[in-house]
C-alpha cells in the first residue's frame, strides 16, 4: 500500500502524485494507492494520514512524501515502523515556513489557503531530530532545488538509500525516470536499477 503525501500548498493534482497514480493504474494496482488532500494545519494533516496508515500492517505500507509531505512521511515512518520515500523533503519546516504565514492560494486552484502562525508550533511537535532504521528510507534529492537545500536532506537521512540528482528542480521534473525505482522500494514492481547520467548515488565520491 502506498500513501502519498503532497507538499505545502500542493494537492493530489501535482505532477508526481498524478504520475504515481497513472503507474499504479497501468500495473492494475490503483486500489493500493491513496493520495488525500491534506489540511493546512500540520496537526490535522498528520492525524488524517495516521488514521489511514494505521489500517495497514507496517510492513505492507510505504509513505511517499514530497517536500512538506516528506516531513510528515518521516514522522509516520518513525512512529509506525513503515517504509518512507522522501522526494526533496522539507527537513526544517518550522524554520522554512515562518515566512509563509498568511493567506495565499493553492498551486492547482484558486482556492484560498491560510497558513496560521499557530501551525509553526504544530510543525515543531512533529520534528524528528534523528531517524532510526535508515534501511526503511529512500531519499531522492535534487541539487537544483530552488526551495530547499539538498545538503540538509542528505545529512538528515544518513545510511538511507539515496539518489542525488544533479540539477533538476524542487518539483523533480524528471520524476518519471525514477518512478519505477520508487515503486520497487515500495514492493510494487521488481527492481530495475536506473542509473541516469545526471544522477549521483549516495556514497559516490562527488557527494563527499
Amino acid at each position: 500500500m502506498i500513501l502519498y503525501l503532497h507538499g505545502f500548498r500542493s494537492s493530489p493534482q501535482s505532477f508526481k502524485a498524478r504520475h504515481m497514480a497513472e503507474r499504479m493504474q497501468a500495473l492494475g494496482r490503483l486500489p493500493e494507492y491513496y493520495c488525500p488532500q491534506l489540511p493546512a494545519s500540520p496537526a490535522q494533516a498528520i492525524n488524517l494520514a495516521l488514521r489511514y496508515a494505521q489500517q495497514f500492517p507496517a510492513e505492507q505500507l510505504t509513505v511517499v512524501g514530497s517536500s512538506l509531505g516528506g516531513f510528515y512521511a518521516t514522522w509516520l515512518a518513525e512512529h509506525l515502523g513503515c517504509r518512507a520515500v522522501l522526494l526533496n523533503p522539507a527537513v526544517k519546516p518550522p524554520r522554512d515556513l515562518e515566512s509563509y504565514v498568511g493567506v495565499t492560494t493553492q498551486y492547482h486552484s484558486d482556492e484560498p489557503f491560510e497558513f496560521k502562525h499557530a501551525y509553526i508550533d504544530e510543525l515543531r511537535a512533529l520534528v524528528v531530530d534523528k531517524i532510526t532504521r535508515p534501511e526503511r528510507y529512500f531519499l531522492i534529492a535534487a541539487t537544483g532545488d530552488e526551495v530547499l537545500d539538498w545538503r540538509e536532506m542528505t545529512a538528515h537521512y544518513p545510511g538511507a538509500k539515496q539518489i542525488v540528482i544533479e540539477g533538476s528542480d524542487h518539483g523533480i521534473s524528471e520524476f518519471a525516470d525514477y518512478a519505477d525505482e520508487v515503486l520497487a522500494f515500495c514492493g510494487i514492481v521488481p527492481l530495475n536499477p536506473l542509473n541516469p547520467p545526471n544522477s549521483l548515488q549516495a556514497g559516490d565520491e562527488a557527494l563527499s
